[in-house]
């Protein structure tokens, strides 16, 4: 079935290309498209079954992923970060499960996992209070999963949670103004104390022990991967799939490009522009398949039923990082290269070029703190693994 959904993908790549321009405007995925995912059971692909997903794997969740970022930055955004959460729903408890997906298995949620909320314990759960930013695609979601630090009585922290919360007890907040992943909708979220029952939350202590309640409903080994491995990685692809796009249209753009400085000569037949795109395709490949290949190790471990070393979950974030970096370098390179033309308003290579930098300043992508910690393990010292 995930073969089907892939192909359904592809055929609507030409149609999310002609409607790039239109999520920039809107500053929100169209709904067509959102309507047209849906329809190839794309938001099912990391779904429960018994919710009538496919619980595909995520090579072939983030294979759609990437495809769909080379034709509109924007919806591959999107569609990535939405599309992730039914994966993260299938770990809570089976109630909190029930209210999501009972009634209609086409629901979808959106997040904000950045711990700006504040949790206090109330009895059966907690009461939640706060104000998140960069909810991408809430405007297409009838949920939310917020991050926030849980406070006892005596008002010390107790637990990092993530928080499950319905439409009615949220505002949206209107400030999406921005120059890259314009068409993400990336939101603010408010709330005021709302209560959440116990069953509607998930602490990021047990995720990190690649556990949760859901796993007895749920007992496909796809529900035993690392959170921050396949989270962090749903983060990296869309650049990725931004760059296959940026590297198709900058070829197709210099087969066609003659050059008025250099007497007419075709830009094709320039030595050091083939010299260009060599380096830029071995970066975007080399992006591709060892940030896949990690994620397929990690598939192997979990079906022999091997633990997961610290070492590879830290290994999938460092070539996450450096993925997305060298998915910006190839873009950046090609960008330069593309001539006056590739500023005008339309061209995918302009958009891509910001919908990547954009991307580029995500938490999960910053280098410095992923790389130092593999650099640490590797010389003996202690890592904590609740956040790898």
């Amino acid at each position: 079935m995930s073969q089907a959904v892939l192909d359904g993908v592809r055929d609507l790549l030409p149609t999310f290309r002609e409607r790039a321009e239109e999520a920039e405007r809107l500053r929100v995925v169209p709904e067509a498209n959102i309507k047209e995912l849906e329809e190839t059971g794309f938001f099912k692909l990391l779904q429960p079954k018994r919710f009538d997903g496919f619980e595909a794997s995520p090579v072939d969740f983030y294979t759609a992923v990437r495809d769909i970022s080379g034709a509109c930055g924007s919806t591959g955004w999107v569609s990535s970060v939405v599309g992730v959460h039914p994966w993260q729903v299938a770990l809570f408890a089976d109630e909190a499960q029930q209210a999501v997906w009972g009634e209609d298995t086409n629901t979808r949620l959106s997040s904000s996992y950045a711990p700006t909320g504040k949790a206090t314990v109330a009895e059966g759960g907690y009461t939640l209070s706060g104000k998140w930013s960069f909810s991408s695609g809430c405007d297409h979601c009838t949920w939310v999963l917020l991050g926030g630090l849980v406070f006892n009585a005596d008002g010390n922290v107790i637990d990092f949670k993530t928080f499950m919360v319905p439409r009615k007890d949220y505002t949206i907040v209107d400030v999406w103004n921005v120059i890259g992943l314009r068409g993400t909708g990336s939101n603010d979220i408010v709330v005021e104390d709302v209560f959440v029952p116990e069953a509607f939350t998930l602490s990021m202590g047990e995720t990190g022990q690649c556990r949760g309640p859901g796993q007895e409903q749920n007992t496909s080994d796809l529900y035993k991967l690392p959170f921050h491995s396949v989270f962090t990685t749903t983060i990296c692809t869309p650049i990725i799939g931004m760059a296959m796009g940026a590297y198709a249209e900058h070829v197709e753009m210099q087969q066609k490009r003659s050059r008025a400085a250099y007497l007419g000569e075709k830009a094709s037949l320039d030595p050091f522009a083939a010299v260009r795109i060599a380096k830029a395709s071995s970066e975007i490949d080399a992006a591709w398949a060892l940030t896949m290949n990690n994620i397929r190790e990690e598939e192997a471990l979990v079906a022999k039923g091997e633990p997961i070393p610290l070492k590879l979950r830290l290994k999938v974030r460092r070539d996450q990082v450096l993925g997305s970096q060298r998915a910006l370098d190839a873009i950046d390179s090609l960008f330069e290269a593309s001539g006056g033309r590739a500023l005008a308003e339309g061209t995918y290579l302009q958009r891509a070029w910001r919908d990547a930098h954009a991307g580029r300043v995500h938490a999960a992508n910053d280098p410095e703190r992923a790389l130092q910690m593999f650099g640490a393990h590797e010389f003996g010292h202690k890592i904590d693994p609740g956040m790898y």
